[in-house]
Formats: structure tokens, C-alpha cells, sequence
């Protein structure tokens, strides 16, 4: 059974960093796609970054120059590096991986206290 499970999450003061960890277990493929997405309180699922196989990387204009996404293809993981941490990006992320469908974590949640 294929399993993402986040890591990293927590309380931190704006201005602050996080990183956050997305390991997968259970899969014999690498996904073509993986991502974070976040959601915070009474408001819909966002995209915040995704990254191919290959490394290609899109981000979220409003994490542009903040966070940084990278994975490791052989640990099957994927990584969130947050910086300059603003109290909006308080949320609960989501990791995700796409192989002909989508999989996603639990989620793991982000509180930035300003």
C-alpha cells in the first residue's frame, strides 16, 4: 500500500524557517510529479510546489524566493525547505505524488505566530 507521510511541521515565530520532510513507502516507481500543497482554516487546498522527476520545479507567487522544493529520487522523498516564514502561510501541508493517479499524505500542520 503506498504511503506519504509528512514530517516537520510545527510552531514557529514569523521570520523564521521550517523544513518540511514527505516520505514514501510501499511504491516500486518513482513519481513522474511531486508536490506540497497547503490549506489553511476555512479556506481551499493550494498549490505551494511541485517538482518532476527530473527536477524541474514550479512554486506558488506568493512562495517565489521563500521556499525551496527538492527531492531524492532513490529515498523517494520529497522536502520543503521554508524561510522568511509569514504568519499566511500558516496551514496545514499536504504532500503529493502523481504515478497515473494522485497520492497524498495526511498532512502535516505549519502554525507561524506573528
Amino acid at each position: 500500500q503506498v504511503q506519504l507521510v509528512e514530517s516537520g511541521g510545527g510552531l514557529v515565530q514569523a521570520g523564521g524557517s521550517l523544513r518540511l520532510s514527505c516520505a514514501a513507502s510501499g511504491i516500486r516507481f518513482i513519481f513522474n510529479l511531486m508536490g506540497w500543497y497547503r490549506q489553511a482554516p476555512g479556506k481551499q487546498r493550494e498549490l505551494v510546489a511541485t517538482i518532476t522527476s527530473g527536477g524541474g520545479t514550479n512554486y506558488a507567487d506568493s512562495v517565489k524566493g521563500r521556499f525551496t522544493i527538492s527531492r531524492d529520487n532513490a529515498e523517494n522523498t520529497v522536502y520543503l525547505q521554508m524561510d522568511s516564514l509569514q504568519s499566511e502561510d500558516t496551514a496545514d501541508y499536504y504532500c503529493y505524488g502523481r504515478y497515473y493517479r494522485d497520492f497524498w499524505g495526511r498532512g502535516t500542520l505549519v502554525t507561524v505566530s506573528s
